[in-house]
């Protein structure tokens, strides 16, 4: 069975606009955090770890489909997939729900790059496998 990263947290007042309905920008941001603590509590491979040694994993493409407005309050949960592992790419698939209702769902593709020449690097063979354990089944074959 192929492994699904979750992670909830509640909407802040933060995230809202005056309406008390979360800003759509903030969203990004809760994408951006997903994809930090997948790093580091799934993969093992924190930004504060990669960050001194000049590596990251840069947000490559980005599609975000808002289906029903988040407010003050709500318990959002997040859902993070891998459908796919390139030589220096990875795809994330993140669903947000509350209640049951999908708030947004995105498809993103990040690059695992060094800092200094701003180029990509092929995953190192350790954050490779345990990418790996995100893909569905009948990817894992083939990656």
């Amino acid at each position: 069975m192929s492994a699904i990263f979750k992670l909830s947290r509640q909407v802040e007042f933060n995230h809202c606009d005056a309406a008390g309905i979360v800003f759509y920008p903030r969203y990004f941001e809760m994408i951006a955090a997903v994809q930090e603590r997948f790093f580091a509590d799934a993969l093992g491979a924190s930004w504060a770890e990669m960050t001194p040694a000049g590596l990251g994993t840069p947000m490559g493409e980005i599609t975000v489909r808002f289906s029903n407005p988040s407010r003050l309050g709500d318990m959002l949960d997040f859902a993070l997939v891998v459908p796919r592992i390139g030589t220096a790419s990875a795809g994330l698939d993140i669903t947000c729900h509350s209640g049951g209702e999908l708030r947004f769902s995105c498809n993103a593709t990040v690059v695992y790059a060094a800092f200094d020449t701003g180029r990509s690097l092929p995953w190192p063979a350790d954050l490779r496998t345990k990418l790996t354990e995100f893909l569905p089944e009948d990817r894992k074959k083939t990656a």
